[in-house]
């Protein structure tokens, strides 16, 4: 449906720490890399992800309501990516656990990566 989401970093050194550890158990892995951008794509998908430093050279910040989820191979994928993602200066915005109000096979958690952006990872069957 996308071809990509982009987020904003102040410190594009620490964002990149902090999303090679929360999408390392997702099956994501770095696709691109310059000195103001890093992207990152799950093998055979069209479908990327880049942090970088905002193009008006201005601070980054997060909007209110926004948030980008992620699909995990399984539940523990949810919780590895969570645990990393706390481990590399992420918070906690929602336990991993099933969430039925979505649907009853829906299992996921949120996190905010250290700029503040809000992640979904989720896990359906």
């Amino acid at each position: 449906m996308f071809s990509h989401v982009n987020v904003g970093a102040n410190d594009l050194a620490r964002a990149a720490r902090f999303y090679d550890a929360f999408f390392a158990p997702l099956g994501i892995a770095r696709a691109f890399e310059s000195a103001q951008v890093i992207g990152w794509a799950r093998a055979g998908e069209a479908g990327k992800f880049y942090v970088g430093t905002p193009f008006d050279r201005q601070r980054a910040t997060t909007g209110n309501g926004w948030m980008c989820a992620f699909r995990a191979p399984s539940r523990d994928a949810v919780t590895q990516a969570y645990e990393a993602a706390l481990a590399n200066g992420g918070t906690g915005e929602g336990a991993p656990g099933p969430r039925p109000q979505y649907a009853p096979d829906y299992f996921g958690a949120y996190v905010r990566d250290p700029e503040g952006n809000k992640l979904h990872v989720v896990h359906r069957g």
